[in-house]
């Protein structure tokens, strides 16, 4: 995920993470109070994937979830994030 010099993400990347995020929501049960986050990291550990996509899932009264799809935000598909929270489940 690149980064602008003034530390903003570019337009892209929110449209993605946005989409993502979308996807999460509805597969998480829409509930307006729940909050995401959705970032890409990369993850140096030998047994990490590489760059990853970490959804967080923060509902009031639970503990926050983190969904890992081991790609690229650009590349999540919605049976990812689908995969993602039934796994999770």
């Amino acid at each position: 995920m690149a980064m602008s010099w003034f530390g903003r993400k570019p337009a892209a990347d929110r449209a993605v993470g946005d989409r993502i995020r979308g996807w999460a929501a509805a597969a998480c049960g829409d509930a307006p109070e729940t909050r995401f986050s959705v970032n890409e990291i990369i993850c140096r550990d030998p047994s990490c994937p590489g760059t990853e996509t970490v959804i967080l899932v923060m509902a009031p009264g639970a503990k926050t979830r983190a969904l890992k799809i081991a790609r690229p935000m650009a590349e999540v598909t919605e049976q990812d994030v689908l995969q993602a929270v039934a796994d999770s489940a």
